[in-house]
């Protein structure tokens, strides 16, 4: 379970590459240390031939030839001063030459080559080793000996070698693994540990995470973090406040509607005066109560998220955008304003008319409201056209423009409003009632020169 772990599986893998590292090591290591334990008995027996040859005759007694021969760890010895090669020192072979080892011009491969066949010997050969002589004492010397000796000495060496490099490794892992856990694991932990705390409240903005580690990549997580927390609270904190504005909205709803339905009852008696001006105004004013009367309904279900269905009928379009066009004109911000269609006026719809109605008004009453607080007036354009999938509606103005900062959240509730004092819910009211019709409200164009919607309805 340990080696499951972030230090767990860093220690495994210090010690491994560590041990990796010393196996590479070791090679050439024994290979010195084979060379130069050739190279020291070479110079055993360069002393031993110097000790004979300092006698009046070369010649020195048997029992103390064979001294020197066990002294220097060599069976004989035989030195080159000149063009001719002299057997200085030898004693008894049992056994032939089996391979020859020349260490004066031996390439690094060849002494690894020999030493990792030396180490695989397993019986009592016997080997030629030839070198040169120290301090210019002759051309070429050249001698025999058993390779056990060497092998074991080399098999001691490897030995101490492994286990020197074994505590190293030990030593680094853990040296490594107490540097990684106080570096890198204790800020991981510190970053879950937030994590599980901020998911019991993630609306406490105490909880957000409070950046601090040292380690770029870590503080770069721990940014990164604190950023989507601070969000994530933010959204839940709106998303309470629209549920609480939206109850409230709703008994307002409730007690609005009915008041409007006494004002509608007293708009019908209204309707039946005899005055021309009264008689032209009282069913528009009749229309108005009704739509009012309707829209509270209609919030009072939007607030049990229960949006009614659209209700087709086929109706001109021109008829409904003629009374957009009075509502507007009512208004005295209006003025410098002028509203027109660029439509056949027999163009029909087959949609829901007062759903219509709320989408094509709120559209325009955007548009008007943005040139009257800008540039004092304007001009609006509601035009219709035939598509092959259904019938496509755009509402331009010459106002001007959309900001950068409003296009992403152009039709989110409360956040998509460009105007001081504006809710944004006018565009994501809009956008929600045409999808309900299967279509798609989406901004065309925005510039300096003006912004244009364009909503797609399908048509049967």
């Amino acid at each position: 379970m340990f080696f499951r772990t972030l230090s767990g599986r860093f220690l495994l893998l210090t010690i491994i590459f560590v041990m990796l590292a010393e196996v590479v090591i070791f090679v050439p290591s024994v290979a010195r240390f084979r060379e130069d334990y050739l190279q020291q008995r070479l110079e055993l027996a360069q002393l031993a031939s110097l000790a004979l040859l300092a006698t009046p005759d070369d010649m020195v007694t048997p029992e103390l030839a064979d001294e020197l021969l066990k002294n220097a760890e060599v069976l004989n010895i035989v030195l080159r001063r000149n063009e001719r090669r002299e057997l200085i020192l030898s004693s008894p072979m049992l056994q032939p030459v089996m391979f020859t080892y020349d260490l004066r011009d031996a390439s690094a491969y060849e002494l690894i080559k020999d030493a990792m066949v030396t180490l695989f010997i397993n019986d009592e050969e016997i080997v030629r080793v030839i070198g040169r002589p120290v301090k210019g004492a002759g051309i070429e010397i050249e001698t025999t000996l058993e390779i056990m000796p060497l092998r074991n000495a080399m098999l001691v060496y490897g030995q101490n070698v492994f286990l020197l490099s074994l505590l190293i490794s030990v030593i680094s892992s853990a040296m490594l693994f107490v540097a990684v856990r106080f570096s890198i694991v204790r800020p991981i932990r510190r970053l879950v540990g937030n994590m599980m705390t901020y998911q019991q409240d993630p609306e406490d903005a105490t909880r957000v995470i409070a950046p601090q580690s040292r380690v770029v990549e870590l503080r770069a997580a721990e940014d990164t973090l604190h950023d989507l927390q601070t969000q994530l609270t933010a959204n839940l904190k709106q998303k309470e406040r629209l549920a609480q504005l939206g109850e409230a909205v709703a008994k307002i709803s409730h007690d609005l509607r009915n008041i409007l339905t006494t004002t509608q009852l007293l708009a019908d008696r209204i309707e039946m005066s005899e005055d021309p001006t009264v008689a032209r105004i009282a069913p528009k004013l009749v229309n108005s109560v009704g739509r009012a009367i309707n829209l509270c309904e209609q919030t009072l279900k939007f607030g049990k998220a229960e949006e009614a269905a659209p209700r087709p009928e086929h109706f001109k379009l021109a008829e409904l955008v003629d009374e957009i066009i009075d509502s507007e004109n009512l208004r005295d911000e209006a003025e410098g304003v002028k509203i027109r269609c660029e439509f056949a006026p027999d163009f029909a719809l087959t949609a829901d008319r007062e759903q219509m109605f709320r989408v094509i008004i709120n559209l325009v009453r955007n548009a008007r409201q943005a040139m009257v607080a800008t540039q004092g007036g304007g001009e609006i354009c509601v035009r219709a056209d035939r598509t092959p999938s259904g019938a496509e509606l755009k509402v331009c103005d010459t106002g001007p423009g959309l900001p950068n900062a409003a296009k992403d959240k152009l039709f989110q509730p409360f956040q998509g409003s460009v105007r001081k004092g504006g809710t944004g819910l006018g565009l994501a009211i809009a956008a929600e009632l045409v999808r309900g019709h299967g279509g798609t409200l989406e901004l065309a164009e925005t510039s300096e020169s003006g912004t244009c919607f364009r909503i797609h309805l399908p048509q049967k």
